[in-house]
């Protein structure tokens, strides 16, 4: 007989590895909230300023660190925020907002300190349009996350009536904070910039993990049915859990596969994108296992006592 692993028996291990890492990450968050302002660093799409990309006719050692240089000489200190070097041998220049009357003195002082050049292309968004686009990113994770506990509760009103479906609907949420605060702790933890692209990634990992949770969670409701007078509901729950562990895991390494080969052989401007699904999935497989059903668990149980 195949042994089962007791994956309800360590829901206390769960929690304490998931509290650690959240831990650190939001201490990542509020030295960043004190250091720069905000609790992860944003982007342009966010905060407004100016997107410029060139080719340089010649490229040589420490070009980056000379194009900030010859960019904040010449407007303002600490102009760029960041300068990323393509595998289309371009740099892209992520900086402060730039006038008409800058951007040419910059033109000039690029042209003077490290050589002549090729504008790919140059953006500009305002500071308005930057508070619009984070108004409508935390809007859009807002919607998502209320339809997802309207979804499953609709999903699973045919659930012994032992068991609350707003039960499998709150836990599931539980489990998606989980997997943003984690990701997002990870991006100030490194230090990397997010824009729209990265919204989109949590989108998309909301997504993933729900639908990971709902899997298991749909087994537990289909075993709940044949439960016997001695079963407790972390039994049917690590029952559950056995049974979709495989599927759970196969799905999330088939992607991480994919991924991680487009995240070392893709353009250099998805790399960010790429780098946050592959943080978000991995975690949202883990909050699957580790968290969403441990937590019910706990809840149902706890119920059951009194």
């Amino acid at each position: 007989m195949k042994r089962k692993f007791k994956f309800i028996k360590y829901t206390k291990v769960w929690l304490l590895l998931s509290g650690i890492v959240i831990s650190i990450g939001i201490g990542a968050m509020v030295n960043n909230k004190i250091r720069i302002g905000h609790f992860i660093k944003l982007g342009i799409d966010f905060t407004g300023g100016t997107l410029m990309e060139i080719k340089l006719d010649e490229v040589k050692d420490d070009q980056a660190e000379a194009l900030k240089t010859a960019i904040d000489t010449v407007v303002a200190k600490n102009t760029v925020s960041q300068i990323t070097y393509t595998d289309q041998n371009t740099y892209i220049i992520h900086g402060k907002d730039l006038s008409a009357e800058q951007y040419d003195v910059v033109v000039a002082s690029i042209k003077e300190n490290v050589g002549n050049f090729e504008e790919i292309r140059f953006t500009t968004i305002g500071p308005k349009v930057g508070k619009t686009l984070k108004q409508k990113a935390f809007f859009a994770l807002a919607v998502a996350i209320i339809a997802i506990v309207l979804f499953i509760a609709y999903a699973f009103r045919r659930v012994p009536k032992r068991v609350s479906p707003w039960r499998f609907g709150i836990c599931a949420i539980i489990a998606l904070v989980h997997d943003v605060v984690i990701t997002l702790g990870v991006f100030a933890f490194l230090g990397f910039e997010v824009d729209a692209f990265f919204i989109t990634a949590l989108l998309t990992i909301l997504g993933f993990s729900v639908h990971d949770t709902i899997v298991v969670f749909d087994r537990i409701r289909e075993n709940l049915k044949s439960q016997g007078r001695d079963d407790t509901f972390g039994d049917i729950a690590d029952m559950s859990l056995n049974q979709t562990l495989t599927r759970s895991i196969n799905t999330s390494v088939s992607t991480l596969f994919t991924l991680v080969a487009l995240y070392f052989l893709g353009a250099e401007s998805i790399k960010i994108f790429i780098f946050a699904l592959i943080v978000g999935i991995f975690v949202g497989t883990y909050s699957s296992i580790f968290i969403a059903s441990p937590i019910l668990t706990i809840w149902q149980e706890k119920k059951r006592l009194r």
